[in-house]
């Protein structure tokens, strides 16, 4: 990623509430071509809503989203379904489907999204399971796989039809510090190999400081602050510090 590349993601004074929980006040953010972006913030944040408000799973209250330059939170259903499949998420703890073959799991969009038949999906299935570094999985059930099998599967499934952009929600929650640290050396082998710009949403420090080109703070509904893992170790702002040393004392509030 160049300092020269386009913007890909714009998002403009985010709101989002829900009843009377304000989780979004205003967010402002920008993800450029080809970047790797992590969002870190505490538990209840808001980071999981933001994503999903990215990818239109969720309408905002107010505010803008813009994708490749096109406001994309007042599309109608269709155009935006078109948008999303500029999109591959890694859902946490994977969302694989249990009564599938893991083939079948990693080939669900194709099967969804184009009218390939199955022998073709499962060859795409085949290969992208392969670029992941699994091989002679594709008949097993995922019951049979470990974690990080699972999230490997989770990510092939990401990759399958081939997007500009990959999301990561808590990519490496729920599996001990040797997978995490190979799930983390993939996401950054998925940008460098398929040039996708990606954001990913995490608490887990090591893991943005390895994955991130930029890291965003979001605290309180806001993005506090903005900067290269170097520039976030270094901020002055007590609760950015407070926070990625993981220390009880400070200016955030304990739930």
């Amino acid at each position: 990623m160049s300092s020269g590349s386009p913007t890909k993601i714009r998002v403009v004074n985010l709101q989002k509430s829900f009843g009377e929980n304000q989780v979004l006040r205003g967010v402002h953010l920008e993800i450029q071509q080809g970047e790797s972006m992590v969002v870190i913030g505490g538990s209840g944040s808001g980071k999981t809503v933001l994503i999903k408000c990215i990818i239109g799973l969720i309408r905002p209250d107010g505010g803008e989203v813009y994708v490749d330059g096109l406001e994309i939170s007042s599309l109608n259903e269709r155009r935006l379904n078109e948008v999303r499949k500029k999109f591959g998420m890694l859902f946490q703890g994977g969302a694989l489907f249990d009564s599938l073959k893991v083939w079948e799991n990693v080939g669900f969009g194709l099967r969804q999204q184009t009218r390939l038949g199955e022998e073709e999906i499962r060859r795409i299935a085949t290969e992208k399971l392969r670029l992941l570094g699994l091989k002679d999985v594709e008949d097993l059930m995922p019951a049979e796989l470990s974690g990080g099998m699972k999230k490997r599967v989770s990510l092939a499934r990401a990759i399958a039809l081939e997007p500009e952009i990959l999301l990561y929600d808590e990519p490496t929650t729920g599996i001990d510090p040797v997978v995490a640290d190979a799930i983390n050396e993939l996401i950054i082998q998925m940008r460098e190999k398929l040039n996708v710009t990606s954001i990913a949403i995490t608490h887990d420090m090591k893991s943005a400081y390895k994955i991130g080109d930029r890291i965003a703070m979001l605290y309180e509904g806001e993005i506090i602050e903005v900067g290269t893992p170097d520039e976030i170790k270094n901020s002055p702002n007590p609760i950015v510090q407070q926070f990625i040393q993981g220390k009880s004392e400070g200016p955030i509030k304990m739930i």
